[in-house]
């Protein structure tokens, strides 16, 4: 478990989303944080740059999976209050999301030195499992080298 006084807020998250042009073009919101269980919601609104096909309202694949890496990640940021770098992450989609925002739940399951992994549950507006996500993300410092790390 993380000492929940040293974790980042939902403000502080919602600001850092902002600083990266892509994240913020996602147009990601922070609903709801819990550090000390290690989870984060985020929703996402449907825009038509997101769509499969025009005037579909069906989400393409690729929006839902940067959502996944991005919730994911940050259910680490929270808690080590720096962004990571992805390592892998994977994607299995269940039922196409239509006509609905996103609404995707990331819970850690390591926080370790080096690596940290995340599942992440994305879900409809009426709370059908859409796709699932499990990512793994370089947790170490700048300044740890690996070769130090036990």
């Amino acid at each position: 478990m993380i000492n929940a006084t040293n974790t980042l807020g939902a403000d502080d998250i919602q600001n850092m989303l902002r600083q990266s042009p892509f994240i913020a073009f996602l147009g990601l919101t922070v609903e709801q944080i819990d550090p000390r269980n290690e989870t984060i919601i985020m929703e996402c609104a449907m825009r038509p740059e997101f769509e499969r096909g025009k005037g579909s309202g069906q989400w393409h694949g690729g929006p839902i999976a940067a959502v996944i890496d991005t919730v994911g990640d940050y259910a680490l940021v929270m808690a080590l209050r720096r962004p990571l770098p992805t390592i892998n992450f994977r994607v299995d989609y269940l039922r196409p999301a239509v006509n609905t925002k996103l609404v995707a739940k990331a819970t850690v399951r390591r926080n370790g030195a080096t690596v940290g992994v995340v599942d992440v549950d994305v879900r409809n507006e009426q709370g059908q499992l859409l796709a699932i996500g499990r990512a793994t993300y370089a947790t170490a410092s700048a300044s740890t080298s690996l070769s130090n790390v036990g």
